[in-house]
């Protein structure tokens, strides 16, 4: 008899380790622009990839007063940037936010953005909790992150 309890438990133990894996969020090529003198407002970007669905629902950072999400349209020849509540994460899709589209603005940096400069930036997940990753600081023109430039995506330590 004390194998079907035994073996229950162990069934279970699986089954929560299993869900806490899924419940997981990748972060990769987590990067910003620098930022001129007196410069501000900034922009980062990151590709998030959810084993479940998730929602990304806010930001912070030490280096801004806030950090919002936020998503840049074209109509009829004028560019609108919308701040958005929170951004939908289907299960293993990424989402990439990048320059033009969806995007991370950074609202009154404490002081400018430098060049191969780390800034932390913590989301805030509906279901994967909160994670601190680390973006990287590129040049003032920069279109994608560096890495890219290496020849391989940067995958955030831990995530």
């Amino acid at each position: 008899m004390p194998k079907i309890p035994l073996a229950l438990a162990g069934a279970l133990l699986f089954s929560a380790a299993a869900m806490a894996q899924t419940a997981g969020v990748a972060v990769t090529d987590a990067w910003a622009r620098a930022t001129p003198g007196r410069a501000e407002v900034g922009a980062a970007y990151l590709t998030i990839e959810a084993a479940v669905a998730d929602r990304l629902t806010g930001l912070s950072t030490p280096v801004a007063d806030k950090a919002e999400l936020h998503m840049m349209t074209t109509e009829g020849g004028i560019m609108r940037m919308t701040p958005l509540a929170a951004v939908d994460l289907p299960a293993g899709q990424p989402v990439t936010l990048k320059p033009g589209a969806l995007h991370i603005m950074l609202v009154g940096l404490k002081q400018p953005l430098q060049p191969g400069q780390s800034v932390p930036l913590i989301l805030r997940f509906e279901k994967a909790g909160t994670r601190e990753i680390a973006v990287t600081v590129g040049t003032v023109g920069a279109t994608a992150p560096e890495s890219h430039a290496g020849g391989g995506a940067h995958r955030q330590p831990g995530h």
